[in-house]
C-alpha cells in the first residue's frame, strides 16, 4: 500500500549518440526535489512492459529538453534541411511514457522538446526550423546567459500561467529552434510570443494536470517566481495524484 510520502517523480533521460550513454542535467532533478519531489530517471528502454512497470511507481512525469528533434515521419512529414538530430530511443520511450500517462491521468510537465512531443504523441505537428519556415519570427535562440529573460509571452486569460502570475504577459528565457505548429487533441495553446509562435499548451479536460512550456523553467527555479510556482504547482498536482491513488488502494483492500 502506498503511504502519503514525497511523491516520485519521473523523468525521461536524454540520449548521447555519440558515446551511446544516457544523461540528463542536473537542473530537472534539483527543482523536482526543491519543491518536495523524489526524481527517478527512466531510461530510454522503449519496451512497453518496462515502462508500464516504472509507471507503477510513479505520481507524475516531467518530460525534459533534448538536444534532439522529433522525427517529422511521427508527423506525416520529410525532414527539413535543417532538423536536428534525431534520437529514436528517447523519442520512442516518451511515447510510450505519454500512452502510459494518459491512462493513468497522472500529472505531466512537459519542457520544451517535451511539450513538442506531447503535441505529436497528441497526433498534432511541428514547425521544424523556425528561422526558414517562420521569417518574420523574433529570434528564439538567446544563446548565453541561459537563465536571461529574452522575450515574452503573452498568457491566456483563463490560463494556469495567467492564474500563477497574476498578469497578462511574462518574461521568458528562449531555447529552441522548432516550435508547435498545428496543435493536438485534446490540448489548447495558452500562451504566445509577439512572433506568434505557441509557447504553452494545457489539456482542455480539466481531470487532470497537464502544463507544456517551450522555455526552461528547470534553470531559473532558484530566483525566477514564475519557475517557482510551475514546479511547486506540478509537485503538488503529483502530491495529491499520490494521495488519490492511496485511498483508491486503501478502498480495495478493504474491499476483499
Amino acid at each position: 500500500m502506498r503511504n502519503n510520502s514525497r511523491p516520485v517523480i519521473g523523468i525521461t533521460m536524454r540520449h548521447e549518440l555519440s558515446s551511446d550513454r544516457f544523461y540528463l542535467g542536473r537542473d530537472y532533478s534539483e527543482a523536482v526535489e526543491a519543491f518536495g519531489g523524489v526524481p527517478l530517471h527512466i531510461a530510454l528502454i522503449p519496451e512497453r512492459e518496462y515502462i508500464a512497470h516504472v509507471m507503477e511507481r510513479l505520481d507524475g512525469v516531467l518530460l525534459p529538453g533534448s538536444a534532439s528533434d522529433v522525427d517529422p515521419s511521427s508527423y506525416g512529414r520529410e525532414p527539413h534541411p535543417r532538423l536536428g538530430e534525431v534520437h529514436p530511443l528517447k523519442d520512442e520511450t516518451d511515447r510510450l511514457v505519454l500512452e502510459e500517462l494518459e491512462k493513468r491521468r497522472m500529472p505531466l510537465l512537459a519542457i520544451c522538446f517535451g511539450m513538442q512531443a506531447l503535441n505529436v504523441a497528441r497526433g498534432g505537428t511541428l514547425m521544424q526550423d523556425i528561422n526558414s519556415e517562420l521569417p518574420q519570427a523574433i529570434k528564439h535562440e538567446q544563446g548565453a546567459p541561459r537563465t536571461r529573460h529574452s522575450h515574452r509571452v503573452r498568457l491566456l486569460a483563463e490560463s494556469l500561467l495567467s492564474q500563477l502570475v497574476k498578469s497578462e504577459s511574462v518574461n521568458v528565457n528562449s531555447h529552441h529552434h522548432q516550435a508547435i505548429d498545428v496543435v493536438g487533441e485534446n490540448l489548447r495553446a495558452t500562451s504566445w510570443a509577439a512572433d506568434g509562435l505557441i509557447e504553452t499548451v494545457e489539456d482542455t479536460r480539466e481531470d487532470r494536470f497537464l502544463l507544456g512550456v517551450q522555455w526552461h523553467p528547470e534553470i531559473a527555479w532558484r530566483d525566477d517566481k514564475l519557475s517557482e510556482s510551475i514546479f511547486s504547482n506540478f509537485v503538488e498536482a503529483a502530491r495529491k495524484y499520490r494521495e488519490s491513488a492511496s485511498e483508491k488502494t486503501k478502498e480495495n483492500v478493504y474491499a476483499l
